[in-house]
């Protein structure tokens, strides 16, 4: 099995009608169709509908998984929820893009990843559903999806070098939500599933200002609802009558999040360049950190041995000749369990010897036991294995 595929797709604010999904299953006989879902793997052959139609005409998420590196996905949001010029900001390539189809924007957003090995093990059909929210967080004007994005694209030069001209060191970021030190699972899970490293991560949240206060309360939000005009509400809850229950949901959030949101600094904007060497930097510290530690770590194992080694030298000095007999009885049962016990102690003896200066008795002993049992090839080669 050299190749494998995962699609997905999802419908969140409407279902598929009968027709539509008729439409759909035109497209596949294999997958698994419902008014909310696609779901199809492959293993030979290849989809052979076009992803982008699909998510204009009919779903709100893709996913896609490809053993060969490359991760997709695409979120498809209304425009007066995610402004498209917001979203040009931060695409870059063919690896952030966006376009308009009638009153939605279509993101596209992909990463590839082709020095690492496919585990067919491996199970994507849990992907989206963790990585879904940042769709809403999007529509309640949260940024940080699109800016995980930029930078896992530029994150990819990293991997690899021909990504980018050397010319784009000196691109700008786009501007910094705030909240990179502090992402929410839903982005986190995007992050992972964009290969974006957690050091370049970290370096970019250091121009990002902390979140507010949280403010989605229900208490918050029972006194911001109260405000609004019964006319208003009327007509939304005509909506949400109507089918549109998830969409009235992020209107309202956006806008709630946008009355309560403070005015926050805009930092200085870094290059690319700036971004990348940092990361690197950082990366090389924290490498040497813990290379420091494992070597401490390793010290302080060896000082624990040794202790435990001279207590159980000074147990062995106080019946030294009980021990010479173990071995024998030991060697006498002719078992290989026995003979590495054997060796084991006499190991531990040896060690004694050397340590209160009575080698040459040590040296004669094991010269009688060598003779003694020289037509024991087993234990003899055991002995040579360790210099005994």
């Amino acid at each position: 099995m050299s190749e494998y595929q995962y699609y997905e797709f999802v419908a969140i604010d409407r279902p598929l009608d009968d027709g539509e999904q008729a439409a759909v299953r035109s497209l596949s006989t294999r997958a698994r169709i419902s008014s909310t879902s696609f779901v199809n793997e492959y293993h030979w052959g290849d989809f052979k509908g076009d992803p982008r139609r699909l998510m204009e005409r009919h779903y709100d998420a893709h996913l896609y998984v490809a053993s060969w590196g490359t991760h997709r996905v695409m979120l498809r949001l209304p425009c007066d929820l995610l402004d498209p010029d917001v979203v040009e900001d931060y695409c870059i390539g063919d690896e952030v893009s966006a376009w308009v189809m009638d009153e939605f924007i279509v993101l596209d957003i992909s990463s590839e990843d082709h020095a690492g090995e496919f585990d067919f093990d491996y199970d994507p059909e849990n992907l989206l559903s963790t990585i879904v929210g940042v769709r809403a967080e999007l529509a309640a004007g949260d940024l940080r999806p699109l800016y995980l994005a930029w930078l896992a694209a530029y994150g990819a030069w990293e991997r690899d070098e021909d990504v980018f001209d050397r010319d784009a060191d000196d691109d700008l970021e786009p501007p910094v939500p705030p909240g990179l030190g502090t992402l929410t699972a839903a982005q986190r899970a995007l992050a992972d599933f964009l290969h974006l490293d957690d050091d370049l991560i970290a370096i970019a949240a250091q121009a990002s200002p902390p979140l507010g206060k949280t403010a989605d309360s229900p208490a918050d939000l029972t006194v911001w609802a109260a405000r609004l005009p019964v006319t208003e509400k009327d007509r939304l809850l005509a909506r949400v009558m109507q089918g549109e229950a998830a969409r009235v949901q992020m209107e309202l959030l956006r806008r709630f999040h946008g009355d309560s949101a403070p005015i926050i600094p805009v930092p200085a904007r870094r290059t690319v360049a700036d971004l990348l060497d940092n990361a690197a930097r950082r990366r090389a510290d924290r490498e040497r950190r813990l290379a420091a530690e494992r070597a401490e770590d390793e010290v302080r194992r060896e000082q624990a041995r040794l202790q435990a080694r001279g207590r159980r030298l000074d147990t062995l000095a106080a019946e030294e000749d009980a021990a010479w007999s173990r071995v024998e009885a030991m060697i006498a049962t002719r078992k290989p369990a026995e003979y590495d016990a054997a060796v084991t102690l006499l190991s531990d003896l040896q060690a004694l010897a050397e340590r209160d200066g009575h080698y040459d008795t040590f040296t004669a002993r094991m010269i009688a036991l060598r003779h003694t049992h020289g037509r024991k090839p087993s234990l003899i080669e055991r002995l040579d294995r360790v210099s005994l």
